[in-house]
């Protein structure tokens, strides 16, 4: 088989997934604390057995030996991970509703362990518990933050301590971590270290809590609009090569043989 068709079906597949991140990200545009999913893309050489044969004995004759060495090379996706650059902040005016400006996350207790969000729409449940719109509880010293039914005045300073009527109740937990791209989406806007990934938890420096506002998605319509469209058109034209290429085998093929 040509090596075009081999070329033209891998940067094919590679465009069908950046569609599919692509369309991710419009879909959560709206999404609070939403990160936008990026990826990267590198050389993939495909090696040949003249490529480990290598002799520098040029007085020996005055050709080369060997056939000079010659490596493919394909583009492929390598790396596809959440770009935690911050979003923009819409006023609320909702005392529950936080946003984190800078580094950070806040943590929140669930079924499947204590995971981490920027999304800082959160409620009073009826036990008074300070929850995400999810159900889960939001952590403060580790453990849950109690909101009383009486409370007439909340507030939450830049460090995430939050005081009721004048009462402290507590602490929020927010933490960063090492490497960025050691986390990864755990669903329901939550997301958690990686295993096997080197990053760890870290203090969130620089990190300052807002009260009454909302950290919105980080997605950028017409960027993303654009990237759509370069990899739909880059998609059409693999198929374009390969559909070419076959029919090119096709002609060879039905010509060998044949007495003119």
């Amino acid at each position: 088989m040509r090596e075009s068709m081999y070329s033209a079906l891998f940067g094919a597949m590679s465009n069908e997934v950046r569609m599919d991140t692509i369309a991710n990200n419009l879909a959560n545009v709206n999404t609070t604390g939403f990160k936008k999913e990026a990826y990267a893309f590198h050389d993939t050489f495909q090696h040949f057995a003249t490529d480990y044969l290598t002799d520098d004995r040029q007085y020996l004759r005055s050709e080369s030996i060997w056939p000079r060495p010659y490596v493919q090379v394909r583009p492929r996706l390598s790396d596809q991970y959440s770009d935690q650059s911050q979003g923009p902040t819409q006023v609320t005016g909702n005392p529950l509703d936080l946003s984190i400006s800078g580094p950070g996350f806040f943590k929140v207790r669930t079924p499947d362990g204590d995971l981490m969000t920027r999304n800082g729409s959160f409620r009073r449940a009826n036990d008074g518990t300070l929850v995400t719109e999810q159900g889960f509880e939001v952590l403060g010293g580790g453990g849950s933050i109690a909101i009383p039914e009486t409370a007439s005045k909340i507030q939450v300073d830049m460090n995430g301590r939050v005081s009721v009527d004048g009462t402290d109740v507590g602490t929020l937990d927010i933490v960063d971590v090492s490497d960025p791209k050691g986390l990864e989406k755990a669903g329901k806007n939550l997301f958690r270290i990686k295993k096997g990934s080197r990053a760890a938890e870290v203090p969130a420096d620089g990190a300052s809590v807002q009260q009454g506002s909302l950290e919105k998605s980080n997605v950028e319509v017409v960027s993303e609009m654009v990237n759509m469209m370069e990899a739909q058109r880059a998609f059409e034209i693999n198929q374009k090569i390969m559909t070419t290429t076959d029919g090119m085998e096709s002609l060879v093929i039905n010509k060998v043989g044949q007495v003119s």
